[in-house]
């Protein structure tokens, strides 16, 4: 069953699955960056600050043993002095210990970032299954670690080895020096070794940092079916989805409804389009479109243009125009400002005839919008 199960997890892990991953604690890492990291900034900082290192400490050291026999018999004279020479130590080693801090904490920044999990904290016990541990061994994921435990091995046994054996007669030398540049040259070497080291710990993360990669992202990776029930869990299901949008669409064809009694005139095609319009010279820059709709909608805007004593003209190239071209709320577009003036003109027109009595003039005739 888990061979079909990872047959099946051909779908890339989305966005939410990759954020509760890393709530779980879930994030690539790759030991070997933080090695080399860690290693290389160690090296760089005994080599930049070994003088510094190597003479406080020298300092501290003869500080130590440089005591009276008063000091040594006498009640709460040496806990002040032990004191001193841990402070000292403190000062002599604080800075190398600030950078390898530093190290420590910025390299995840590099892959993955920080994650603070409570969860990563809490204790499993299935973990506590010798069945289940010793499944574990034999995983895939586990050989792999160790081949990259072995390479590491060897890698940095290899050049550790070729490092001594090309310094060897430059360490058998440093019993001969003075014990202040002997100390200072010693930290020199070590933190060489450490960049070499680090170098070679740095050649071995290019290879695991994308390893790390593909395997968090093929630890994540999805099944079709539970793409489709994040779907559903984030987005709701798509019957309610539904049966939402078609209540939005009912208030918004209401509302636009409602619009209707208020236009100066409906424009029809003669039954498939309608398009409403109103407009107030003192508020508007041109006429809006308060409704428009075709088929049903559209007889529904006829009719309640008739109920309510709206003029509705038929102009069908400017029906199909204006419903094509504007949308609800937006003024009619400057290139059909002369046939809506030469449609409005016509409507005030057939108003003042209809309140004095007169026969109403000919409607207009649109041949092109």
């Amino acid at each position: 069953m888990a061979e079909f199960d990872e047959v099946d997890r051909t779908e890339s892990p989305t966005s939410k699955r990759l954020e509760d991953a890393r709530k779980r604690g879930q994030v690539p890492r790759s030991r070997d960056l933080a090695a080399a990291a860690t290693t290389l900034t160690g090296g760089v900082a005994l080599y930049a600050l070994g003088d510094g290192i190597g003479a406080r400490l020298l300092s501290m050291m003869r500080n130590a043993m440089n005591f009276t026999l008063a000091d040594a018999t006498q009640t709460g004279r040496m806990g002040p002095m032990l004191l001193a020479d841990l402070h000292a130590a403190a000062l002599a080693v604080g800075p190398l210990l600030g950078l390898l801090l530093a190290a420590t904490l910025l390299t995840p920044m590099l892959m993955g970032g920080w994650a603070f999990s409570a969860e990563a904290l809490q204790p499993k016990w299935e973990r506590l299954n010798p069945l289940a541990g010793v499944g574990r061994l034999f995983a895939q994921r586990n050989w792999i670690e160790v081949l990259k435990a072995l390479a590491r091995f060897c890698v940095v046994a290899i050049v550790a080895w070729l490092l001594l054996r090309h310094q060897f007669a430059t360490l058998m030398d440093l019993a001969g020096e003075s014990t202040n540049n002997g100390i200072r040259h010693a930290l020199h070497l070590t933190g060489i070794a450490f960049m070499v080291i680090g170098s070679s710990l740095g050649l071995i993360a290019l290879v695991d940092v994308p390893l790390a990669l593909w395997q968090h992202h093929k630890s994540l990776r999805m099944t079709l079916q539970e793409v489709r029930d994040e779907a559903r869990e984030t987005e709701g299901n798509p019957e309610v989805r539904g049966r939402l949008r078609r209540m939005q669409q009912d208030m918004s064809r209401r509302r636009m409804m409602s619009e209707v009694p208020r236009a100066d005139v409906v424009i029809m095609n003669p039954t498939h389009y309608a398009v409403a319009l109103r407009y107030d010279d003192a508020k508007m820059r041109a006429p809006v479109v308060v409704a428009k709709g075709v088929d049903l909608m559209a007889l529904q805007i006829r009719k309640v243009a008739d109920a309510n004593g709206v003029p509705v003209v038929e102009a069908p190239p400017l029906a199909r125009a204006l419903y094509a071209g504007c949308e609800l709320g937006a003024e009619v577009p400057t290139r059909l400002y002369a046939a809506v003036a030469q449609l409005l003109t016509y409507v005030y027109q057939l108003r003042a005839a209809v309140r004095i009595g007169r026969q109403p003039p000919p409607p207009p005739r649109f041949d092109q919008p």
